[in-house]
């Protein structure tokens, strides 16, 4: 009796076991996927109007953005690397992708317009 026990006890570990490995891969892919549509976010056409370094902010007039069901505007946004503020000067036109982080809007790439 006592064995039946104590195989029944490992069995159950084990499968506890096997129930966290799975719950932390589906984790892991959760968190992939997310970085992945961050990444295909579809830029938008805009207007460079203010570049503010010490701020790093960016005054941008841009149309709709419907990854973040935002009209179109000009608006203020932070900048996910500040090394984007060096790229872009008042008047540029602009092709950029945005995200909210937090409570933030954000542009999170930023190209010149072809």
């Amino acid at each position: 009796m006592r064995l039946l026990c104590r195989f029944g006890l490992a069995v159950a570990l084990a499968l506890l076991a096997l129930a966290a490995v799975e719950s932390a891969d589906s984790a892991n892919h959760h968190v992939a996927a997310g970085q992945q549509l961050a990444q295909a976010r579809a830029l938008v056409d805009g207007e460079i109007r203010r570049v503010d370094k010490e701020a790093k902010k960016l005054t941008i007039r841009h149309g709709p953005i419907p990854d973040i069901d935002m009209p179109a505007m000009t608006m203020v946004f932070q900048v996910k690397d500040p090394a984007m503020l060096d790229r872009v000067k008042a008047g540029d036109k602009v092709r950029f992708a945005a995200d909210k982080v937090g409570s933030v809007y954000t542009v999170t790439k930023i190209e010149a317009a072809k």
